[in-house]
């Protein structure tokens, strides 16, 4: 069992939910605000995307990633900033000519995807290990184009979080790790419930677990009503949890949750497990992550706690 654990919430992410829940961040200022809300509540780590004020789709916008830092580093309230570098992978094949991207394929090169953490150097950053059929469309991801991106986190020294939706992702973060690709106490971040990569139950998520290397950080969430029981299992597991508005909408059943509402529940359930929450400072410490204030590395503490 892991007994102190950094909480990180997805606040926003880009699904289509915006329609479904007046909850769901849309702006820089509301973003900003909804990490801010999660911090207060007692996470330690916010991950954010960022989507069109206008309409409330996905965007890459640079600018909309630099207001959103910008406005987070500047609150009152401290939290690690994760900023998301897995957009642009959407594939939908064109009905009538399969070798092209029909509508809603929304593609960027590895470049493309490193830019906002290259120019605004948040402390950690996704790193999606592979490709996958993502519901009714297909995530593209090959094996290169990782290679290139992983170069790319490495010499802007941000850590990766190495987010790994099916067994076959945790394969090839172990060979980044082989070829030198990844510094060294990787963290890995186990994604499950999302069709059709690897199942939200215990059985996967003990599977991939397993799977990792033996210097590795880990943490899994589930989507949906699956949200809590993962955040509990990963725990009793020896690893780190995830909630948040990206990945669930709901409180209980027919009962539209906040971010800080998320993180509150899970909180609570972790602390009556017999562990307990780290605070912002205390997750750099443990992952050696970058000091948003001095520029510096934080030096790792031995036994996780600063």
């Amino acid at each position: 069992m892991n007994r102190n654990v950094i909480l990180t919430c997805a606040v926003t992410g880009a699904g289509d939910t915006v329609a479904k829940s007046p909850h769901v961040p849309v702006t820089p200022k509301q973003i900003a605000e909804a990490a801010t809300e999660a911090a207060k509540a007692g996470a330690s780590v916010a991950h954010l995307h960022v989507r069109d004020p206008e309409t409330g789709a996905i965007s890459h916008s640079l600018d909309h990633f630099r207001e959103v830092v910008e406005r987070i580093r500047e609150a009152d309230t401290d939290i690690v900033i994760n900023l998301t570098a897995g957009g642009g992978g959407d594939w939908i094949p064109d009905a009538a000519d399969p070798t092209r991207g029909g509508p809603g394929t929304d593609i960027q090169t590895p470049a493309e995807r490193h830019a906002p953490v290259g120019e605004l150097l948040p402390e950690l950053c996704t790193l999606d290990c592979g490709s996958l059929n993502f519901g009714d469309m297909v995530y593209v991801n090959p094996a290169d184009w990782l290679r290139e991106h992983a170069r790319l986190v490495q010499a802007a020294g941000v850590k990766p979080e190495l987010e790994c939706f099916d067994l076959g992702h945790v394969w090839f973060a172990r060979q980044l790790q082989q070829e030198g690709l990844l510094d060294d106490h990787p963290l890995f971040q186990l994604c499950l419930g999302i069709p059709w990569g690897a199942e939200a139950d215990t059985e996967t998520m003990l599977a991939m677990r397993n799977k990792l290397p033996a210097n590795a950080n880990w943490a899994a969430f589930g989507i949906g009503r699956q949200q809590m029981p993962m955040v509990a299992q990963a725990v009793l597991l020896g690893g780190h949890a995830r909630v948040g508005l990206e990945d669930n909408l709901y409180l209980e059943k027919g009962v539209l949750a906040t971010n800080g509402q998320l993180v509150e529940r899970a909180r609570t359930l972790i602390e009556n497990l017999g562990a307990r929450v780290m605070t912002p400072a205390e997750t750099r410490a443990h992952l050696g992550l970058r000091d948003p204030h001095s520029g510096r590395i934080v030096e790792k503490v031995a036994g996780g706690v600063a």
